[in-house]
């Protein structure tokens, strides 16, 4: 069982050439299926049945471990066993139809509309670090981009005349979003110094050595930003949130809310209407006929 595992990580390392920390979670998840199989006395992977699956998914749970990352091990004992019968060495897959147990679904962080206000409203200096800074958060809220569909942007992206963006999403999927008039505004003024780093390619964002910035970069720095304006933490997809959020909260439009952030799934853009339940229900208590509005005289 060893051997055949460590074929199987290798090949996800040779061929499928899957990213080191997705290597090193399936390694994590499938020794400890090893390490229960052994202890069931099991010798070949052909051996360790649905029930035995299922025995482990209850252990782990009882011990604490999260629903997602029960579900992250469930993918990899799948991966596995796709590999397995290809090679003619099993021929079934314990973990078909074995769902994770669902645990609490955390409401993501977003910052009401003040707070994004008093973030981006900011002065904002002259020099390099800072105008590139300021376009990066303009361009985060404005369109609620993921961090990598942001470090992935080139110069050729961006409509300037149109106030439009062509960004490359999950799955290779390619989708036009517009840019309000601020952000636009800001990445036209970052622009305007982005030559001072001499640009080594066609980056929208680099660093001061003319290099494509870095998803770490980008993460320090929008750190840096949340803790120097609102004295609180701030990550690139809190502002993806907040946009999600705020366009929901306007339009009540969810469909189209999921085509902006390029959700396959409708049900995972369902969250956010979770986010304005209390706003919702002021406006209704103000709106409706029969709800708690003081009786006039």
């Amino acid at each position: 069982m060893q051997v055949q595992l460590a074929a199987y990580l290798d090949y996800l390392q040779a061929e499928r050439q899957v990213s080191v920390h997705t290597l090193s979670a399936y390694r994590s998840d499938l020794l400890k299926v090893l390490d229960f199989a052994q202890q069931q006395d099991l010798s070949r992977w052909h051996d360790l049945q649905v029930a035995h699956l299922r025995e482990l998914v209850a252990q782990l749970h009882h011990a604490g471990l999260s629903g997602r990352s029960i579900a992250r091990l469930l993918c990899a004992v799948r991966g596995l066993y796709a590999y397995l019968i290809r090679e003619g060495l099993c021929r079934h897959d314990p973990a078909a139809g074995i769902r994770p147990p669902k645990g609490p679904r955390k409401l993501p962080k977003v910052l009401d509309v003040d707070r994004a206000q008093q973030l981006l409203d900011s002065p904002v200096a002259d020099d390099f670090s800072a105008c590139r800074d300021h376009a990066i958060l303009e361009l985060l809220y404005s369109s609620g981009l993921r961090l990598s569909e942001l470090v992935g942007l080139n110069l050729a992206d961006l409509d300037m005349q149109q106030g439009l963006v062509l960004v490359l999403g999950k799955g290779n999927k390619q989708r036009i979003l517009p840019v309000g008039s601020k952000a636009m505004a800001a990445i036209q003024r970052w622009l305007g110094v982005r030559e001072q780093a001499k640009p080594q390619d066609q980056a929208l964002f680099i660093g001061l050595r003319g290099r494509r910035m870095s998803p770490q970069l980008v993460r320090e720095r929008v750190r840096q930003a949340g803790a120097r304006e609102l004295g609180q933490h701030l990550h690139p997809h809190m502002l993806r949130h907040s946009f999600a959020s705020h366009i929901l909260e306007s339009s009540h439009d969810l469909r189209a809310v999921q085509e902006l952030l390029g959700h396959a799934d409708i049900s995972t853009t369902q969250i956010y209407t979770h986010l304005d339940f209390q706003h919702l229900a002021q406006v209704y208590d103000q709106a409706h006929p029969r709800a708690r509005r003081k009786p006039t005289e």
